[in-house]
């Protein structure tokens, strides 16, 4: 199976959490945060969205960062995604 974005919709999968702090020390399960960075999977066509023209600025395997609470997670053949709107996405991580 695959998802397929609509809109101005945006699939990511979570870049996985550091263990260990720059400083070394190694964090456990608690002290945890989900990072809001994750890589983009696939994206809608942008288009007529509500009114107004979407131009999509994010594609496939660009790394990026979300709104903290934004999106809905979604479960697929064992694989976490998270679909969020193009405007919830706050920046692009360059390498």
């Amino acid at each position: 199976m695959k998802l397929v974005p609509l809109g101005d919709k945006v699939i990511l999968k979570q870049v996985e959490a550091e263990v260990t702090t720059k400083s070394g020390l190694v964090l456990t399960g608690a002290s945890k945060e989900k990072p809001q960075q994750a890589e983009v999977i696939a994206v809608g066509p942008g288009g007529m969205v509500d009114g107004k023209e979407v131009t999509m600025m994010v594609k496939p395997g660009d790394v990026v960062i979300y709104s903290k609470y934004a999106g809905t997670e979604v479960k697929l053949e064992d694989e976490e995604y998270i679909v969020v709107k193009q405007n919830d996405i706050v920046a692009i991580v360059e390498k």
